[in-house]
């Protein structure tokens, strides 16, 4: 079993920078034509080095950058207009996306939808709560849900 380089994440076998051992077919016919991996060689130790502050080096910045989005999302409510009938009930309900969209447009930062969690589904206008996960830090929002004209 030939011993390999990891560079990138692949589910189930290590992260960027890893040294491991893999079946050949695998490494051969898949890791490495695809870029997510390089054959280890006694040169290899300052690759996996380089890998390892590099990944080191992104992972403080994405943390200081979840650190700025949440405080960015929790300052202030964020506004999101949906079509509504007279007593205030809404056609379909607030979705994921429509927060995820709301967010950007106000200038705050793009969020994944599939990041943004509801307590209960967002029937009606109002004031509502929803969090955003972002890396490791939860961000509480309030939403502004109000009639569209």
């Amino acid at each position: 079993m030939p011993k390999i380089i990891l560079t990138n994440e692949v589910s189930g076998l290590g992260s960027a920078g890893d040294v491991v051992e893999v079946k050949g077919g695998y490494a051969r016919n898949y890791l490495i034509p695809n870029g997510y991996a390089v054959a280890w060689s006694k040169g290899g130790e300052r690759q996996v080095d380089q890998i390892k502050a590099a990944r080191k080096a992104r992972h403080l910045a994405d943390a200081e950058a979840a650190q700025t989005l949440k405080a960015k999302l929790e300052e202030a409510p964020i506004k999101i207009s949906m079509k509504s009938g007279k007593e205030g009930r809404l056609f379909g309900a607030v979705k994921h996306g429509d927060v995820a969209d709301a967010i950007s447009a106000a200038g705050l930062g793009e969020v994944d939808k599939r990041k943004v969690e509801f307590v209960a589904p967002i029937k009606n206008l109002g004031e509502h709560e929803a969090t955003v996960r972002i890396g490791e830090l939860t961000a509480n929002l309030k939403l502004q849900v109000v009639a569209a004209k």
